[in-house]
């Protein structure tokens, strides 16, 4: 009982750490054209995260992405030593890009941990779910699917957005789209809760299903069968840890990458959004990170290719397909950690 409720604990504050880690997806451009002092943007999002939780329940009507997450290790290989050492990876990388102000994915880092740590269970990769629908391939498929998909959709709708507004005074266009940026930024907020909030459930559902293997009274049976209190804490948490800022993150999304008009950033953000909607419906987990990074690019890429600083942005790339192999490797050595005190 007392492992299962570290990890409950263990879980709920990587998703608070995600929350603060992935603020930036959600206001870096919405701080960097100043429609927003940087507090006022972290309420703005951390409302929209919550929200989420709403919708998931009782718009769309169920949690596709945290079952997802949930069977990216076979039933049988699922234990809390197992999800307790792929927790601690996840964090331990989570802080030190937080840190060093490098935008990584806390999706991909949660799932690289949670499968190294089986991995090293058993010796084999036979303990996790590699090929196949929703397997370990397709979801580290999106690491470089995600941001094409964002890049794609906000090439196109700038394009648009230029050509309905090319007639329009400048002025007067940029003063229309530094309050549509409110709009913009809520809908990716509300994006990032629905996509971030559900990995976290997804991990505190295989605790309670492996706590039902050895007789632990909170234990589910099924693990698909979430209690409702599970999505309540985790998108809580989430928009706690959207509260909390990262400013160190905002710099390099809102500015570093290429620099954004009012206009620019709604479309990025729109186009970030409209990109996790889909995934969500696919229930793929993908990162906010990547998401809103390619939108960004995207957006750049149609002024000029010029105006995107493309040393930055190859560098985060290599970050990112990084991020499993990294957070699994991670996971392994906490795994031998951790079963000789268990």
């Amino acid at each position: 009982m007392t492992t299962l409720i570290i990890i409950i604990a263990l879980a709920l504050f990587f998703d608070y750490v995600n929350g603060f880690h992935d603020a930036a997806n959600s206001i870096a451009t919405i701080v960097s054209t100043k429609v927003l002092s940087p507090f006022a943007a972290v309420l703005w999002a951390a409302t929209f995260n919550f929200i989420a939780f709403f919708v998931a329940k009782y718009v769309i009507g169920e949690f596709g992405i945290a079952n997802t997450v949930a069977k990216v290790v076979f039933e049988q290989y699922i234990t809390l030593p197992v999800i307790f050492a792929g927790l601690l990876a996840a964090i331990f990388w989570n802080l030190f890009t937080w840190w060093m102000g490098i935008p990584s994915s806390s999706s991909h880092t949660l799932i690289g941990g949670f499968a190294g740590a089986a991995i090293a269970s058993t010796f084999s990769l036979d303990a996790v779910h590699i090929w196949g629908q929703k397997g370990l391939i397709e979801i580290a498929a999106f690491i470089v699917l995600a941001p094409f998909i964002g890049m794609i959709i906000s090439i196109f709708f700038t394009i648009f957005v230029f050509w309905i507004c090319r007639k329009t005074n400048p002025h007067k266009a940029n003063k229309w789209f530094r309050h549509l940026q409110l709009v913009s930024s809520g809908l990716f907020s509300l994006g990032h809760g629905l996509n971030d909030s559900q990995k976290v459930m997804g991990i505190i559902a295989a605790a309670l299903f492996a706590a039902h293997q050895q007789g632990i009274e909170w234990g589910i049976s099924n693990i698909t069968d979430i209690p409702t209190w599970v999505p309540l804490a985790c998108f809580t948490m989430i928009a706690l840890g959207t509260m909390s800022g990262g400013w160190r993150i905002v710099k390099t999304m809102g500015s570093r990458i290429t620099k954004v008009t009012p206009l620019e950033g709604v479309v990025a953000e729109t186009s970030g959004a409209i990109t996790l909607f889909l995934t969500e419906i696919l229930h793929i987990p993908v990162s906010t990170t990547h998401t809103i990074t390619g939108a960004i690019v995207g957006v750049g890429a149609v002024k000029r290719l010029s105006a995107v600083r493309w040393g930055i942005t190859v560098n985060l790339l290599w970050t990112w397909l990084l991020t499993i192999p990294i957070s699994a490797l991670m996971a392994m050595g906490f795994y031998k950690i951790v079963i000789l005190f268990y």
